[in-house]
């Protein structure tokens, strides 16, 4: 399960990369309380504009994020996207002890927290290959994925305590001391033992991952389903704190929600760490589990029995999202791989401009159960769309060896073996070789 860790330079980058993403926690579920109570009063639109500026970037610069991240050194790019997050941090933070801020300010902010992360995140996405070999990757994106739900278990409730017992501004500080942790990991990487970057020769930027992309039509049912979970069913902050509300809980009652939610995630993460390969059977049959999850949490009566849903939720979440970004690096051209996640980082957390405000209008004009039975029915359709292609696409087959059970065919790493010059051998290249398109 952690095989990962046999590599220095992934056990740096994760311990970082824990203490980061629970101070980045700790100021979501600040930033989300600040707009809900304190600019304004209960407004869950508000709350969804402020998502949709934040998460709108990636969609609107991905032709230029995944061209850096497959042009420059992703540690050095990383390295500038943590310092300016770290200053965005505090920038709030004076705002909001000197009782400065206002909405729109927060709204220009969430702005350039969503502009630094789109090119933060297909850099930092593609930067776990850097770290290990190929045939390790599906387990280090796993793994990754356990690190970021570990310290969405621990940051959304101590932010909540945090925000009662000091206020908003001092969290948006102890995130800005956070980020230090992720520096200091990036400037202790031996760059040395990197694994060698494949260059692309071949003209056509993010078009070139567009063709990639529109070619493989596994990578189009994955991207399809993606999309709509992450824009109608993924509008965490908004389910909970307005369901938080309507159960009569304050900031510490929506912490301990997110923190809930992180049990089922972090559980998910680990299985799929213990798997020697994404598959997109677990993808499909994922979405399926977080339609009806989804759904039967919003019936929920009691603040605690909708909770132990969350558990659910979270899983059947993290399963999906865990699969299919290690699906997508795994089975790509790896001279293409920034540009491709770039696509599917954009597919993600684009998506919430466009689900984010129909969430937060949901929740306005009916009630957070209805928002959330909506994201549960995505779900379903997400499930049904695999399921469609599952069984048109042909790989869908009965075994040799037996009479009754059924395989699905996958899209794997192919096996190569070639003579070359040691002095050049590059095993990462040579295991397994992700597909290659052809320009026709």
């Amino acid at each position: 399960m952690f095989r990962s860790f046999r590599t220095f330079n992934y056990r740096t980058w994760f311990f970082g990369a824990v203490i980061s993403n629970i101070g980045g926690w700790m100021q979501a579920t600040a930033q989300d309380w600040v707009v809900l109570t304190e600019l304004t009063d209960n407004d869950a639109t508000a709350m969804g504009v402020t998502m949709a500026l934040q998460f709108g970037p990636p969609l609107v610069l991905v032709s230029i994020t995944g061209w850096v991240a497959d042009r420059f050194d992703r540690r050095k790019v990383l390295l500038l996207t943590q310092s300016t997050l770290m200053m965005l941090a505090v920038a709030v933070a004076v705002l909001l002890l000197t009782g400065i801020m206002t909405l729109p300010l927060m709204f220009c902010f969430a702005a350039a927290f969503g502009v630094t992360n789109a090119f933060d995140a297909p850099a930092r996405q593609a930067f776990v290959s850097d770290m290990v070999s190929l045939e390790d990757t599906s387990n280090a994106v796993a793994l990754n994925s356990a690190s970021f739900n570990m310290a969405r278990l621990i940051g959304p409730a101590v932010g909540g305590l945090l925000i009662v017992a000091i206020g908003t501004g001092w969290v948006f500080v102890a995130n800005a001391v956070t980020f230090l942790a992720m520096i200091i990991a990036l400037l202790t990487i031996r760059t040395r033992e990197l694994m060698p970057r494949v260059k692309n020769r071949n003209a056509g930027g993010l078009a070139e991952g567009f063709r990639y992309v529109w070619g493989r039509p596994d990578l189009v049912v994955v991207f399809i389903m993606v999309f709509l979970i992450g824009a109608f069913g993924m509008n965490f902050p908004i389910f909970a704190s307005t369901m938080a509300l309507e159960f009569g809980r304050k900031a510490d009652g929506y912490g301990l929600l997110s923190s809930v939610l992180a049990i089922g995630s972090l559980a998910g993460a680990l299985l799929a760490a213990r798997r020697d390969r994404a598959r997109v059977r677990v993808l499909i049959f994922a979405a399926g589990g977080f339609g009806v999850a989804s759904i039967v949490s919003s019936v929920m009566p009691t603040y605690w029995s909708y909770a132990a849903v969350l558990i659910f939720v979270g899983f059947s979440t993290v399963s999906m999202l865990t699969t299919a970004n290690g699906y997508v690096q795994t089975t790509t051209d790896a001279a293409l791989r920034g540009r491709v996640l770039a696509l599917y980082m954009a597919v993600i957390m684009g998506s919430t401009p466009i689900g984010a405000p129909i969430a937060g209008w949901i929740v306005d004009a009916f009630s957070p159960r209805a928002a959330i039975m909506v994201g549960g029915v995505a779900g379903i359709v997400a499930f049904g769309i695999g399921m469609g292609w599952m069984l048109s696409s042909g790989r869908l087959r009965r075994r040799d060896n037996t009479r009754f059970q059924l395989t699905l065919d996958e899209t794997r790493p192919l096996s190569v073996i070639r003579a070359m010059n040691p002095a050049s051998f590059d095993d990462r290249v040579t295991a397994t070789t992700p597909i290659r398109l052809k320009n026709k």
